[in-house]
């Protein structure tokens, strides 16, 4: 058993290179936070979080608004550290057992709009879990991340992929020169965000017919490209709707356009098209539909494959590596494929995201495992974030062509992302 005996807390702010346009609305900053852990033995441990607002509840972006947004999940943050102080845990993910109830009662006590998305209290516990995984790993210096994972999780996952697909996002402000870019640089993969809300009016028609516009504008400029790494042969296309259309009809007639434009069979996924009190049944629809803010745990993703999902993202930085293995192996369970999604992670963050990427099979359609990674597009400072990473030279961090490299070195060091959150250590202060 492990006992935390010291915590503490840190916050970094990075300014984004232009305002990030989805889900409905735009950020331009994201806060990092740090937070640092020791044990009854003396080791330390620093874990990273990127707090994303908008993305985990957009109705916290809209009424509290940026600053305050950030403010309330970081002090979910630090009352999750003041439960831990002392408790002890054999695995990251008991001690996550341990926090996440009592980090939702506080959530939900201090938010008075209504029920807060089980998201907010994931996003905000990130770090606090990946601190508790690179604590395990001072317990155990020679042993690799797949290592420290519970057998019970580990005999799902079955791949060791020697490349992934790296998936940029292309957002609502991304002019068609920036998408031929994308495409000159050799990603294969495009991450579309729709939902947009393009007078800010709230008004569903609009939202459809910019959507049907923006993914016409994009198949002009893809669709005579070649893909060796697909199994058409063609650039494939990952729909990301973030909850935004409130009927499966909307859905449906999203679904038609792309098929009238020829677009249909360069779907690889849709994600998340509803919000998640929608109940809808998406087994009888041509495309293969994945879950993610709507995924919280296991019950919820055992629900979503009983509506057809056919598909989960998975997001270690976003929801704790803790949860997402034990939803990768409900998932497992049902032969439903799962990937790796961003949060505009930095480059630690993306590398602990590849340490689960790198061992979950492909999604139908595609030759290597895939992961979104869209910092490097997004953040002002990303040169100087990828700085603190430990190993900066690291021949994985960067994609090339359009996939990221995973190399024996990787597999040996897991990217540095169990012992690279040291880098951050200054940003907290723990005595």
């Amino acid at each position: 058993m492990i006992t935390i005996q010291k915590t503490s807390m840190g916050t970094i702010r990075e300014p984004l290179a232009a305002p990030f346009g989805f889900k409905g609305g735009y950020v331009d900053e994201l806060w990092q936070s740090v937070v640092c852990l020791a044990d009854e033995r003396g080791n330390r441990s620093t874990g990273l979080g990127v707090q994303s607002v908008l993305w985990s509840d957009s109705d916290v972006h809209a009424r509290w608004g940026h600053e305050r947004g950030n403010a309330f999940m970081q002090a979910i943050t630090a009352h999750a550290l003041k439960v831990a102080d002392g408790a002890s845990f054999a695995t990251p993910l008991d001690l996550l057992d341990d926090l996440a109830g009592q980090a939702r009662a506080y959530a939900d006590r201090e938010w008075s709009g209504g029920p807060l998305r089980a998201t907010f209290a994931l996003n905000a516990l990130v770090p606090v879990d990946h601190a508790a995984w690179a604590l395990l790993g001072k317990r155990h210096p020679d042993a690799a991340f797949f290592d420290l994972i519970p057998q019970a999780y580990r005999s799902t996952l079955t791949a060791r992929h020697d490349r992934l697909a790296c998936t940029p996002v292309v957002s609502y402000g991304m002019t068609a020169a920036d998408v031929e870019s994308l495409l000159d640089e050799g990603y294969f993969v495009l991450k579309i965000k729709l939902g947009s809300d393009p007078d800010g009016d709230g008004d569903s028609a609009k939202m459809l017919d910019w959507d049907i516009r923006r993914l016409a504008d994009i198949h002009r400029i893809a669709q005579n490209r070649d893909c060796p790494h697909t199994g058409n042969g063609k650039i494939a296309y990952y729909l990301d709707i973030n909850g935004r259309y409130g009927e499966k009809d909307t859905l449906c007639r999203l679904i038609d356009a792309a098929e009238r434009m020829g677009a249909l069979d360069r779907i690889l996924v849709v994600e998340e098209p509803f919000p998640e009190h929608i109940q809808a049944s998406v087994a009888d629809l041509p495309v293969r539909v994945a879950g993610d803010e709507s995924v919280h745990d296991e019950g919820d993703a055992l629900a979503r494959i009983q509506m057809g999902y056919g598909a989960f993202a998975l997001k270690p930085v976003a929801k704790t590596m803790s949860m997402s293995l034990r939803i990768a192996r409900t998932a497992a369970a049902y032969r439903i494929p799962c990937f790796c999604a961003d949060l505009t992670a930095n480059p630690l963050m993306v590398d602990w995201n590849k340490n689960l990427a790198a061992r979950l099979a492909p999604l139908p359609g595609l030759s290597m495992g895939l992961i979104e990674s869209n910092g490097g597009q997004n953040y002002l400072h990303w040169a100087a974030m990828k700085r603190r990473h430990p190993r900066p030279e690291g021949d994985w961090i960067e994609a090339s062509a359009g996939t990221f490299r995973l190399t024996p070195d990787f597999y040996a060091t897991s990217g540095g992302a169990l012992d690279g959150g040291e880098c951050y250590a200054d940003a907290c202060n723990l005595h």
